[in-house]
């Protein structure tokens, strides 16, 4: 039996370590990094900046992904969406995927210093080191405010292709920046509604378990409405156009009507669909600021 076990777990191995990873999350990560990176110029992005930035920074955030599998591992092992996890399962050892966490930050950081610039690196660190260390081994546990104060490492990664190609800081990634951390809350907050049992099961303050759901689902609201607001930004600062802006309101006034859905309990199934809608919402306006970029370049 051991060795069917064993057999099985050697089968499986490298899918393992791929979920540990979160390759789901760090491909919506990549599309916010590489609008980062196109908006930074009028000119191409360099080929060495596109590819090696990119690879760069999806390491460091697949590493962080990796320790946040290790410290929530007991978490994960009573939560219904995340108990076949591969430390939840016992198939990854802690040590094992803190090794692999630790190859892949170090191999990150070391394309981006190679093929970016110093700025680029230590950003990605911090955003690395702030997700991984003081969201996941902190701030998770300690506040129902986990998310709204942890959701500045996962806002990071249109700064970070910005700084891959520029060097610098500017306004223009900041705003990009603040956008998924107004996006973040009701992004979360829908999934906790959700699965508010579970969290409460595993002792985590979510904020409907804290608060009830009657309370988040007004934040839910209150967020999505600055999220409106903000998103709208770019256009204001003429960063973008009449496209952008058009995509924009659509995306926020769907996002909106899913937020009120939720708050009035219209539908049963509300919380995980405006969930899901978020995730598009966040893609598909990314994409817009990107067309949008390359329409007024053409005109």
């Amino acid at each position: 039996m051991a060795a069917l076990i064993g057999a099985r777990q050697h089968q499986a191995i490298w899918r393992d370590y791929l979920e540990l990873t979160k390759p789901k999350v760090v491909v919506l990560m990549l599309v916010t990094s590489l609008v980062g990176m196109f908006l930074a110029t009028r000119a191409g992005v360099p080929w060495t900046v596109l590819v090696f930035g990119n690879l760069g920074i999806a390491l460091c955030a697949g590493g962080a992904a990796a320790v946040n599998h290790v410290v929530d591992r007991r978490i994960d092992a009573v939560m219904a969406r995340t108990h076949k996890r591969p430390l939840a399962e016992g198939r990854v050892s802690p040590v094992a995927a803190l090794v692999f966490a630790l190859l892949l930050a170090v191999a990150g950081l070391a394309l981006l210093l190679a093929f970016t610039n110093a700025l680029a690196a230590w950003l990605t660190l911090a955003s690395l080191l702030g997700y991984a260390v003081i969201y996941t081994g902190f701030l998770k546990r300690a506040t129902p405010q986990n998310i709204v104060i942890g959701g500045l490492a996962g806002a990071a990664p249109p700064l970070l292709g910005w700084v891959a190609v520029t060097g610098h800081i500017s306004a223009e990634p900041l705003l990009l920046v603040l956008i998924i951390f107004a996006w973040t809350p009701p992004h979360f907050w829908a999934l906790a509604i959700h699965r508010k049992e579970e969290y409460a099961k595993a002792d985590i303050p979510m904020l409907p378990v804290t608060h009830g759901e009657h309370y988040t689902k007004v934040h839910i609201l209150l967020y999505t409405f600055a999220l409106l607001a903000v998103s709208l930004m770019p256009f204001v600062i003429h960063m973008s156009g009449v496209l952008y802006l058009a995509c924009a309101l659509l995306l926020g006034a769907r996002f909106l009507q899913w937020a009120l859905v939720l708050y009035r309990g219209a539908q049963p199934h509300a919380a995980i669909n405006t969930f899901k809608y978020s995730i598009w919402y966040l893609l598909l306006l990314f994409i817009a600021l990107l067309v949008d970029h390359y329409l007024l370049l053409s005109l």
